[in-house]
């Protein structure tokens, strides 16, 4: 079977454990996810299952989208992604894959695209400390000297400096899978993810031993 799901966000509660201790918890609705696509070494030259996730109106698809999955009977999908299948596994276009296959499984790695927050600073971007707040001090939150006289004369590569923060995609790795509701295709996974509420995310069995 496969060794992932597509879900999103639902939010974040909190529940007790068997040792009485309170466990902030993120609800995500994964799945029921449809197999849009089958890709083999022979016509795509690797292997890989494509999973469709989250409903699309017909009316709000283009032709490709509706043609894509058409022959499947299945519905447009808002979110589409390609994961990789186990050894001898017996999918076929079309299957719906569930929360079913995380039974069993104590550890999850999660990717998703982390919020935007636009152009900051670097004190807010890199956690600088930032100049004296005394009076009169006009270096308050600049990042101070970027670059040297005449050895190497520039702006080193990689230097920590204000840009853009966020919307980037991140792996949070080895999360404790708490609990599942498959009447309601829930995951309680331990601690916070990557994300805006109502987010997508990709959730696979994790890879870290123990």
């Amino acid at each position: 079977m496969l060794n992932g799901l597509l879900g999103k966000k639902v939010g974040m509660t909190q529940i007790y454990n068997e040792e009485g201790s309170l466990l902030p918890i993120t609800l995500v609705q994964a799945g029921p996810c449809s197999v849009t696509q089958i890709k083999t070494v022979g016509n795509d030259g690797y292997s890989a299952v494509q999973l469709g996730f989250d409903d699309r109106k017909k009316k709000k698809a283009n032709k490709a989208e509706i043609g894509h999955v058409a022959k499947y009977s299945v519905e447009p999908k808002r979110f589409i992604k390609e994961l990789i299948p186990n050894q001898g596994a017996d999918i076929k276009p079309g299957q719906a894959v569930t929360v079913d296959i995380f039974n069993d499984v104590k550890k999850v790695d999660i990717i998703g695209i982390t919020k935007g927050k636009g152009f900051a600073g670097v004190m807010k971007r890199w956690n600088f400390k930032g100049g004296r707040s005394t009076h009169g001090s006009t270096r308050h939150r600049p990042p101070g000297s970027i670059g040297s006289n005449t050895d190497p004369g520039r702006v080193i590569k990689g230097k920590k400096m204000s840009g853009r923060l966020g919307g980037e995609r991140v792996t949070i790795k080895n999360l404790d899978l708490v609990k599942i509701d498959k009447d309601r295709n829930l995951l309680f996974i331990r601690g916070a993810l990557p994300g805006h509420k109502n987010g997508y995310i990709i959730i696979r069995k994790s890879r870290v031993k123990g």
